[in-house]
């Protein structure tokens, strides 16, 4: 080879180097990272159906206390990923019970997806009044004597509510210690009763004209009960407002 064509390989050689390394090396193309995929989506995970579902049943029912589900199925995850995912619940129950199967609609980036029937398994945990001593017949409630405990109102429907209960109840029945309560055990005080002579209050307006009637029946305040003119004879529902009190609106 000539001194001539070994310089000028030379040079090239070198030249190509000296290329290589002023380029940076996220310029060259074996070091290239891999393309972003345009849509970096997620997959539609069991975690989430419960949580979609039990939102929906939270809502729709006005649920009070702490709902817990479960799904009863094995959950078949979607094949596809989504950047957001959709649960609706198109057909409830007429009531929220312990097993309740749900209609649903699948929601992938806003599009349709699928429809799905879901079996759960639900629990509703709330604090219950039970007594710690006995109770009698007539006595005003008072939340003194009693106790709360966590139940699940789904399978205990009758248990009486921590949040419900004041001087407007008194016990419709003896209770007897260490029992909880039910709503059977407990009733409206009375404000009116069966066979008094009660104020009547009607009002047309601005015009409120009084007179006295007979009570045919029990009332707690806001009950409509029946009463009776003692003069014509003829009876009428009124409100009931406050002891002894009832209201009539034309």
């Amino acid at each position: 080879m000539s001194t001539f064509t070994r310089t000028r390989f030379s040079l090239v050689f070198a030249a190509a180097a000296a290329a290589s390394l002023a380029s940076p090396a996220w310029m060259r193309a074996d070091t290239l990272p891999d393309a972003a995929p345009e849509n970096a989506g997620q997959a539609f995970t069991r975690e989430q159906v419960v949580a979609g579902l039990t939102r929906a049943l939270v809502s729709h029912f006005n649920l009070e206390g702490d709902l817990q589900i479960e799904l009863l199925r094995a959950w078949a995850v979607p094949a596809r990923t989504a950047l957001v995912w959709d649960l609706d619940v198109v057909e409830f129950p007429p009531v929220a019970t312990s097993s309740m199967m749900l209609r649903t609609r699948i929601l992938a980036d806003g599009a349709p997806h699928a429809e799905v029937n879901i079996v759960i398994r639900a629990q509703l945990w709330r604090d219950a009044w039970a007594t710690r001593q006995p109770v009698a017949l007539g006595a005003g409630f008072d939340a003194a004597v009693l106790e709360t405990r966590r139940v699940d109102l789904f399978r205990d429907r009758e248990a009486l509510p921590a949040s419900v209960g004041d001087r407007s109840y008194i016990y419709a029945r003896a209770v007897s210690a260490g029992r909880m309560l039910t709503w059977r055990d407990v009733a409206r005080r009375p404000l009116v009763r069966k066979g008094d002579l009660i104020e009547v209050s009607a009002t047309d307006g601005p015009l409120i004209v009084t007179m006295k009637a007979l009570a045919m029946e029990n009332g707690a305040q806001g009950d409509t009960i029946t009463v009776r003119n003692p003069e014509s004879r003829k009876n009428f529902s009124a409100l009931v407002i406050d002891e002894s009190r009832v209201q009539v609106r034309f």
